[in-house]
């Protein structure tokens, strides 16, 4: 498990470009913290890290819950209201595909996560966020 402080958007998405080299397809990582701690910023250097695109042309799906780039699927749950409306849109067939999967807010889906998912964990820190993860 790793853990590194960022005190910048520019470091969250050098962090996040980083870790994008880490990872393989297959991959369903969640991304876990409190509103403002980075998620979305995270995700976006992790995508511009895997597919080469600009950071700055990814953004959050919050209102559609997901947008894909190429191999990467980025969900954002925030305003799911329960699990169930996630299946119905039949969202948890993107797990099947050798996709690259990033999840803001994964709790919204409770214990119907799949098996083998990795953590990256946010938290506001003294004049920056705290990363921890587990990929």
């Amino acid at each position: 498990m790793g853990e590194q402080i960022s005190y910048s958007e520019e470091e969250t998405l050098e962090i996040g470009k980083k870790l994008a080299q880490t990872l393989t397809p297959g991959t369903i990582l969640c991304l876990e913290g409190p509103l403002g701690a980075g998620k979305t910023t995270l995700a976006k250097g992790i995508i511009s890290g895997l597919t080469g695109c600009d950071p700055f042309d990814v953004t959050s799906p919050t209102f559609g819950y997901l947008h894909a780039y190429g191999p990467v699927r980025h969900f954002d749950l925030y305003r799911l209201t329960d699990s169930e409306q996630f299946f119905t849109m039949g969202f948890d067939e993107e797990w099947l595909a050798p996709n690259i999967t990033l999840i803001e807010w994964p709790t919204k889906l409770g214990a119907h996560l799949p098996e083998g998912v990795k953590w990256l964990h946010l938290q506001h820190a003294e004049n920056g966020r705290k990363i921890s993860y587990e990929v």
